[in-house]
């Protein structure tokens, strides 16, 4: 009988915007052990919540903010019929997710500005490095002298336990750095209080910090870091190819 192969191994150095904050916010072992769950990939289905983030998305883009709407998605979600059991826990957590966003909401310090779909959101590269990451919704307002300002939001989310303030001012900051490399409308600028990572859990809304452009550009040498440290990560162990 062969082998079950239990992960794939991606060759070219590649981090999303999320693990790359975890990164800088950790600790040097913390930091290899990042690495190598970015580099040795488990085949295994993980549960993802991409139900629960596109549901709040809509949900803040449309702006009603009756939380019942929330509420009724979830339940929604626990009342489906699921062909496995991993299909009724990825049911379940995303069910999950959206009711912990539908309590935390009416704390939630958002801007006051128009929100949009998230659009496409290509990958950057730092230092050799592959960045991506997942914008939820785009921000933009106009300013008094009807100068373009624009943001974007991700969001995290870990039940029953609230992002770090420091990981989060990490993945803000990144946020306004990627507009700059990626903006595509004429005239706008991309400003650091319209770039937000939102605790789903938490229910905080962290606003890039006044230090962004500094610690964006402090990514950028990690990334250097990550590229050289990347042929030499060993798999995990028992893992098989």
């Amino acid at each position: 009988m062969p082998v079950q192969k239990t992960h794939r191994m991606v060759n070219q150095p590649k981090i999303s915007a999320r693990y790359l904050s975890d990164f800088m916010a950790a600790s040097e072992r913390t930091r290899r052990t990042i690495l190598r769950g970015c580099k040795y990939q488990p085949i295994a289905r993980l549960v993802q919540h991409d139900e629960a983030k596109s549901t709040i998305s809509k949900f803040l883009r449309d702006g009603e903010g009756d939380t019942a709407i929330l509420t009724e998605k979830a339940s929604g979600l626990r009342n489906r019929m699921a062909d496995s059991e991993f299909d009724r826990d990825l049911l379940d957590h995303n069910a999950d997710y959206i009711d912990r966003f539908a309590e935390v909401f009416p704390n939630l310090d958002l801007p006051n500005v128009e929100f949009h779909p998230p659009g496409k959101s290509h990958p950057i590269e730092l230092n050799g490095v592959k960045v991506t990451t997942e914008i939820q919704f785009r921000l933009r307002r106009l300013t008094k002298t009807n100068k373009i300002r624009v943001g974007g939001a991700a969001f995290r989310y870990a039940k029953g336990k609230s992002l770090s303030s420091e990981v989060a001012n990490w993945q803000s900051a990144f946020m306004l750095g990627y507009l700059h490399h990626t903006a595509t409308e004429p005239e706008a600028e991309p400003e650091g209080q319209l770039c937000l990572t939102i605790d789903a859990s938490g229910g905080i809304c962290h606003r890039a910090p006044t230090d962004a452009v500094s610690r964006f550009n402090n990514m950028d040498a990690a990334c250097a870091t990550i590229a050289e440290w990347w042929p030499n990560i060993a798999p995990p162990d028992g893992a098989v190819f």
